[in-house]
């Protein structure tokens, strides 16, 4: 039965990860259709759960109750999943307003009737204060139920659904006109409540784990391998050499002109609407540094000089090296040597444009060499021509006929209810700032700059962001050190790594002092994440974990966090906190050094999205450092020598850590169930992440069952067991975002 249970739960997974490869190859309706819906495969997960069921009463597991409801909550899940599969029902409804519907498409384009009308009352798009960014889109519904003669009135939203005799609406999309709506539609009663019976006995049954006195977890905690190690005297002075190449380019003499440092920064001080949110100037000219060069600065001078240079000195800015290349066919082709272009380098001997052939081949659908280093270049050109179009710089706030702000260019078409002497401002108060530029009244310039404010506040007074977001947002522009903590980090860990594992294979000791440096130097660098994550939540609205980098950001704040609270305990986590920030700070930083803040996607705006998030980042981590662990335990093995005690320690260490790092997993993956449920109607939906983060869950909960499975108390193939598993973290995370795809790959 032991044999049988286990081989089917592998066979499971294999299917998984086949059906994931071929849904990127032939498409999702495919999998769908011949694996995840299929009957051989509810068959299989049936099988599983009945020989697993027969094996657990064969180890009598009532005798153990945390178990007993653990394994009981799985199988409850296994079991609503059935009933859905069997009798629950999806579709879409499409409604016009005042129209009344009484059926729905199923999945299968069958019609389904519903017992009751439904008629859409209103539909409206709710907006961010001030922008035309989607906040929420709104149904109000009315079910007129001739059995009862009732008539029940209700609104739609996004993770704000509607349920009315075991029928539940989704909003799911409008027409054009905004003058219809389509529903999502499940029923589905009896699985839905089955499985979170399951969901609530999994989060019961976890807790009571880690509380009951004679648990695996509770002994392995009192196991006296987990005494402090005695650890040698570690003299770490990690010399970095700050001389980066912009640095290097800041020693050169700066021939680009600019505008003082304090009227350049006066002028980004302004509000602008860009990327559907009213934000600081500076925002904008941040991200259009750091687009164009790589970095926020240029040459020592500050991101609004840059900006600033750009928009009243383009003679003098066209020579200026500052647009970073680094495709090397694209240099080629621009005629550059280095990683550095200037615009003029863009234009030819007869002023024509050198990527034009490229571009030209590539919207055609030709091969061409370096595709996305010619894709990128051209970008960078197009935006200095957007930005040259005045279309960036919506810094004009005006109230339109239909009541709602707007912002407008300078070279925008201006509604007709503005006045003339408003118009007269906004159509020629850059010009007049621009004349006192070239005249260098500086003095003037502050003054017109003064009156450009006072006429947002009084234009827009009421959507603005508060002045204390706008001066948050303003001192999160200038954090500028995460690269450089996540390369100290990453040395800092790399060190202290190499230099715990000699101290463990000699048994020596480490100074006190040594320890304590490496917590306040840990200290220092959570307190400063612990700024950028809560400065990020403060400017945004909503807590930072709705893509890539925020979420590699709060997994290096989750390992540092880790680090100092069980360092003691567990001593190599300081090491491995280092390692694991600074590597997360680098992935971050691998698409943008610092992404934009964005307005939140209404199917976003839900507080289950941080908890799904951050569980399971939780879990990351400790499954990050059992892999570290591994990997110094398997480096002591090689060297051959009496290691078998620091090994086993090491061991012990790790399952610790398994524990909660599977049971976050599970919680995070479940709440994300729900969350899903809550916002399309269906908790599962065999999204490749789904399937990934599930591949994961069934691969780590081998190493739990050492009583079936005794190879898991043998340290080293433990140790190997937890590097090789955790090939599908990073297929989960990195994997799906970059190959597979699918509806979580912002993620």
């Amino acid at each position: 039965m032991k044999r049988i249970s286990f081989t089917l739960l592998v066979i499971i997974q294999l299917v998984l990860v086949t059906a994931t490869i071929l849904e990127k190859m032939v498409g999702s309706s495919f999998v769908s259709a011949h694996i995840y819906d299929s009957v051989p495969f509810i068959v299989l997960w049936a099988v599983f759960a009945l020989f697993s069921i027969i094996y657990m009463l064969k180890r009598k597991i009532w005798k153990n109750p945390a178990v007993l409801f653990l394994h009981t909550s799985f199988f409850l899940i296994l079991a609503g999943a059935l009933v859905t599969w069997l009798s629950g029902e999806q579709g879409l409804l499409h409604l016009r307003k005042n129209i009344g519907a009484m059926s729905f498409m199923d999945s299968d384009g069958m019609s389904k009737r519903f017992p009751f009308v439904v008629k859409l009352a209103d539909f409206q798009i709710v907006y961010y204060s001030g922008t035309r960014a989607p906040m929420d889109f709104v149904s109000s519904v009315t079910m007129s139920d001739n059995e009862t003669d009732k008539i029940v009135e209700s609104n739609i939203s996004m993770n704000k659904i509607f349920s009315y005799r075991g029928y539940r609406f989704y909003q799911s999309g409008y027409d054009e006109d905004e003058g219809g709506v389509t529903l999502a539609v499940s029923h589905d009663p009896y699985g839905i409540a089955i499985t979170y019976s399951g969901y609530a006995l999994l989060l019961l049954s976890i807790l009571s784990f880690f509380f009951i006195r004679n648990s695996r977890f509770r002994r392995l905690l009192k196991s006296p391998l987990l005494i402090r190690s005695i650890i040698c005297l570690l003299l770490i002075a990690p010399a970095m050499n700050a001389n980066s190449a912009d640095d290097r380019q800041k020693k050169t003499v700066n021939k680009a002109k600019v505008l003082p440092e304090d009227v350049a920064e006066k002028f980004c001080d302004l509000y602008v609407l860009y990327n559907d949110r009213i934000c600081p100037l500076q925002t904008l000219a941040k991200d259009f540094t750091t687009k164009l060069y790589g970095s926020s600065s240029y040459k020592g001078l500050t991101l609004e000089q840059v900006f600033t240079g750009w928009m009243f000195y383009h003679s003098s800015w066209k020579e200026q090296p500052v647009i970073k290349i680094k495709s090397k066919a694209v240099q080629q082709i621009l005629g550059i040597d280095g990683k550095y272009a200037s615009l003029d380098d863009f234009y030819g001997k007869y002023n024509e444009y050198k990527l034009e052939e490229a571009v030209r081949k590539i919207r055609a659908g030709e091969r061409v060499e370096d595709k996305k280093g010619i894709e990128e270049a051209d970008e960078k050109y197009n935006l200095i021509a957007l930005f040259y179009s005045g279309k960036l710089l919506k810094i004009f706030p005006h109230q339109d006929m239909d009541t709602r702000i707007n912002w407008y260019s300078q070279g925008d078409v201006f509604p007709d209810n503005m006045a003339d002497d408003e118009w007269f401002f906004v159509r020629k108060s850059l010009d007049y700032i621009h004349e006192m530029v070239v005249k260098k009244d500086f003095e003037g310039l502050s003054g017109m700059l003064s009156k450009l404010k006072f006429y947002q506040q009084k234009k827009a007074g009421e959507v603005l962001p508060s002045a204390n977001r706008f001066k948050a947002e303003k001192i999160y522009n200038g954090l500028k050190y995460t690269k450089l903590l996540a390369m100290f980090c990453t040395l800092i860990g790399l060190l202290s790594f190499l230099l715990y594992c000699y101290c463990l294979v000699n048994s020596k000791k480490v100074s006190r002092i040594v320890e304590m440096v490496l917590c306040v130097i840990a200290s220092i660098a959570f307190l400063y994440l612990s700024i950028s994550i809560s400065l990020r939540w403060y400017i945004s609205g909503y807590v930072p974990l709705s893509n890539g980098f925020e979420t590699m950001q709060f997994m290096a704040w989750c390992s540092l966090a880790l680090s100092l609270i069980l360092w003691r305990k567990f001593f190599m986590l300081l090491p491995f906190g280092f390692l694991l920030c600074g590597l997360t700070l680098l992935v971050a930083m691998m698409g943008e050094s610092n992404p934009r803040i964005t307005q939140l996607m209404p199917v976003l705006s839900s507080p289950l999205l941080s908890i799904h998030v951050a569980v399971i980042m939780v879990a990351y981590s400790l499954f990050a450092f059992m892999m570290f662990n591994g990997v110094t335990a398997v480096i002591m093995y090689w060297m051959k020598a009496d290691n078998s005690m620091q090994i086993k320690r090491l061991h012990v260490v790790s399952r610790i850590m398994l524990y909660p790092a599977v049971f976050c997993l599970a919680v995070g993956i479940f709440v994300g169930a729900v969350w899903a449920n809550i916002s399309w109607g269906r908790y599962w939906g065999w999204d490749p992440k789904e399937v990934w983060a599930l591949i994961t869950l069934l691969t780590y909960t081998f190493a739990l069952h050492t009583d079936s499975l005794t190879r898991f108390c043998r340290p080293m193939f433990f140790h190997v067991f937890v590097i090789v598993a955790f090939l599908s973290v990073l297929i989960t995370y990195f994997g799906v975002n970059f190959i597979l795809g699918g509806m979580h790959s912002y993620a």
